[in-house]
Formats: structure tokens, sequence, C-alpha cells
């Protein structure tokens, strides 16, 4: 947490190199209050980068378009009808917003747009007090009228107006409670987190587009399991992601068996650890980090009791790759990344095959083959999967899946197996056996790949040779 002084002065500096001060003079030779506000102000105060720029006027949008035009390098009004204009400026892109003081009906989250008169008011309808913060330009001000500032020093979120009526004007905020939770480090008051419980049967009037942007924000901080763990508890997690909370399976004092909740939390927690040492610098992986959290969602409906009160999950693997497919093609997730997190789910327990007994190289190759692109990803899914205080067995186990990296690299170099194809291609199939497209041409691919995938390459002589006598014998 940084001194007021040193914030506001490190907020003049950003505000004098990244031109926007040339902004601020225009809004005041033009008549009109300018404000940076909300999370850059939180930002510089708490030491963090500031990279986003938003600003709060007195100005109304023709108004904001007026002063902007003769000196913004562009500028556009998509948010015209919310009281807001975008512009660029030296290459920095900022958003400028009218004061606003909506009102909701109470049924949706479309609000009446009414336009504010001052900063106080548009600043105390925002969602929480470390937001409703603002630095009055060009004067470099500091407004706080929610007191903001004590609740960053106590690293508390908290709302400007009384949470029922900050959540019952839009109940995404309890979403966002649960992200600036692990995207800060804070902790939410116990007024407001009493809220989140009574309110979050009204989280369903949110689009689910808004919904599935929110997690994802959510999933791409260093640490989304405090978010997480408060989206359960607050049971906002049973209408966004049903099937997180559903792993806090019954406890069964004779069947004992690894609490799944608390396991896949781990698992995500490792997962990333992987993946910042990998590859460090990067975005987050939402793919890998979907896929480590939902990996285990087929436990709750595979759940048997067997023999001596052991208990089995058999095909939770399948099972949770098509719940996982479907809670996200619900949530407007992509097409890419609802394929990619079934897939890794899919293929999550492969590995564990290898630890128990040595693969062919014909097992490792299909290890490839199945998971192709996700090769990687799957290699740290899975060891992340492993969660076990066994410290032997984890060795054991990581030691087991260093061999299998070994044996997938040795093979690659000899073989290319990054993309197992056979030693024919279509083209070569069709013309050496006559055929025109359709599905012996479809056939005969499936039966080389087979080869290639059990014996490595063959060569094109020989391939040539092994295709014509099994084409041989399937026509006689």
């Amino acid at each position: 947490m940084e001194s007021v002084a040193t914030a506001l002065h490190r907020l003049g500096e950003l505000a004098e190199s990244r031109h926007i001060s040339k902004l601020a003079r225009a809004f005041a030779d033009a008549g009109h209050e300018l404000a940076l506000v909300g999370g850059p102000v939180r930002d510089a105060f708490l030491g963090r980068p500031v990279n986003d720029f938003d600003f709060t006027t007195s100005a109304l949008p023709d108004e904001i378009l007026a002063i902007v035009a003769p000196i913004a390098d562009a500028h556009w009004d998509i948010g015209r009808e919310f009281g807001t204009i975008g512009a660029r400026f030296a290459g920095e892109t900022v958003e400028i917003t009218t004061y606003r003081t909506d009102a909701y009906d109470g049924e949706t989250r479309k609000p009446v747009v009414e336009f504010g008169d001052s900063l106080e008011g548009d600043l105390v309808r925002r969602d929480f007090t470390v937001n409703s913060m603002a630095l009055r330009l060009p004067q470099l001000v500091l407004v706080d009228p929610a007191g903001g500032m004590d609740d960053l020093l106590a690293k508390r979120l908290t709302t400007p107006a009384p949470a029922e009526v900050s959540f019952g004007d839009d109940p995404l905020r309890m979403m966002r409670a649960a992200r600036f939770t692990s995207q800060l480090g804070f902790t939410v008051d116990e007024s407001t987190r009493a809220a989140m419980v009574a309110l979050a049967d009204r989280l369903p009037i949110v689009s689910v587009e808004r919904m599935s942007d929110e997690l994802t924000k959510l999933l791409s901080t260093d640490d989304p399991v405090p978010g997480l763990r408060l989206l359960v508890e607050t049971g906002l997690a049973d209408i966004v992601l049903p099937e997180v909370p559903a792993l806090k399976l019954e406890v069964d004092e004779h069947a004992h068996h690894k609490d799944v909740y608390e396991h896949s939390l781990t698992v995500l927690t490792q997962a990333i650890d992987l993946e910042k040492s990998r590859h460090p610098g990067e975005a987050p992986d939402v793919v890998l980090r979907l896929a480590a959290l939902l990996h285990d969602i087929g436990k709750p409906q595979t759940r048997r009791i067997e023999g001596k009160n052991v208990v089995t999950f058999h095909h939770h693997d399948v099972v949770g790759a098509k719940l996982a497919a479907k809670r996200l093609k619900h949530l407007r997730f992509d097409k890419d990344t609802i394929a990619s997190v079934a897939k890794l789910i899919e293929l999550h327990l492969r590995f564990f095959g290898y630890s128990e007994g040595v693969w062919t190289d014909s097992a490792v190759r299909r290890y490839v083959r199945d998971a192709g692109p996700l090769l990687e990803r799957l290699h740290m899914l899975t060891r992340a999967d492993v969660t076990t205080r066994n410290v032997r067995k984890a060795d054991r186990l990581s030691f087991a899946y260093d061999d299998l990296e070994d044996r997938i690299a040795a093979i690659a170099e000899a073989e290319g197996i990054a993309a197992v194809r056979p030693d024919l291609d279509g083209e070569q199939i069709m013309a050496l056996l006559g055929l025109k497209p359709g599905r012996e041409v479809g056939e005969a691919y499936r039966f080389l790949l087979e080869l290639r995938l059990d014996e490595g390459p063959l060569g094109p002589d020989v391939a040539e040779e092994r295709l014509r006598a099994w084409w041989q014998q399937r026509v006689e």
C-alpha cells in the first residue's frame, strides 16, 4: 500500500507521460469537470500496474465528442446511449463517461440510464468502495465519498450503498466480489457477504455471457481459489458452476475417500504453478485452469461403494468430459475452449496406467496422438492431479511422468510423432487403389494410421505393400 502522496505523484506522472494531461486541459478549457475513476486510482494506491484509463465527466456525450475529436488520434461512440465515448491518444485507449445516476426496475439488469450532475453522486453508485474513488484532473485532488481509502487500508470489500441495494441493482457485482477477493487479496466484510448469500438467487437475471466473462476473469487471477471458495460458500456457484459445489460429496465414516472438492482446488493451484513455471510472463491459460477445476466433476454421478467399503468412481473421466462440455456450452464458451477442456478431462487418467506398467512405443504414440495439440496441457494437468500426502507415492508418479516425457521426446526426435500421420496420404491411397473420394478411402487411411501407431514409420514402399495386401484381403 503506497502513501497518498506517493500514489498521487505516480498518477500525476502517468497522466503527463501518457498524454492524459492534454485531455484534462481540454475539458477544463471547455468548462467541464474530468476525473480519473475506479480501478486505476485503486491500483495506484496498491502499487499495482495501472493499465486501463477510465474517466468520468460533467460533459454530456455530444460535448465529450466535441472536446476529444480535435485532439484524439481516433474516437468512437459505440457506448453513446450509456454516456460513454472512446478515444485513442498516442496509442493509449481511454473511455470517458458522463456522470450517471442509473435507476433499475428490480427485474432485469437493464438500467434506465440517467445522467448525473456531480462526481460524488456518480461514485456512490459504483460497485465497491475501493472502486469508488476518483482523481480530479488536472488538479490531482482525491475524491473519496464512500470511504474507499479506509477499506483499502483494511483490505476489505464493501459496497458504497447498502449491499442489498448495490447487489439488487446489478447481481453480477456479487461475482465481482469473488474476483476481487482473488485479484486483490481482500476479504469481503460480513454484512456484504450476508447480502451475497441472501441475494444469490437474483444472479440468473444477469446474462450468461456476463457471468461467463466474470468467471474467466476470476480464473485468470494469480490465485482463483479464494474467489471460488466464496462463490461456493455464498451459493453463487450453485447457479454459475453447480458441478463444483457438487464435489463436496457426502462424508461416509466407513467408506473413506479423498475430499474431491479440496482436491480439485489443489489441482487448480498446482496446475497454475506449473503453467507459470513453464510459460513465465504469458497470459493465463484458462483452458488448463478450467480443466483442472472440472477434471473430477464426473465423480458425484459415478460414485459407488464396493466390497469392503471401497469407494470407486469408474468412468468419471468420460462422464466428467460430457458434463464439462454441457456446462461450458451453457456458459457460452467458444467451441475450441469447450472441446479442449472436455478432451483434457477425458484423457486425464490415461497416464496412471503408465505408472503401473511399462508402455510399449505404440502406447506412447497413441497417447501423443490422442492428446494432439493439447499434449503439453495434458502433461501439466496430469502432474497437477497428484495431491497425495504419501511422499513415496508422489515421487513414484513424478518419476514415472518424467520417464514418459523423456520417451515422448525420444520417439518424437526419431519418428516425428508430434503430428502422427500415415506414411501415405489420401491422394496416394486413391491413386494406388483406384478409388474416388469416399468411405473406403477413410478406412484405408485409418488402417495405415493404426500401422503407424503400432510399428512406427514404415516408409512409402512398405506402406504401399501392406496397404495392397490389406485391400486384397478386404475385397476377396
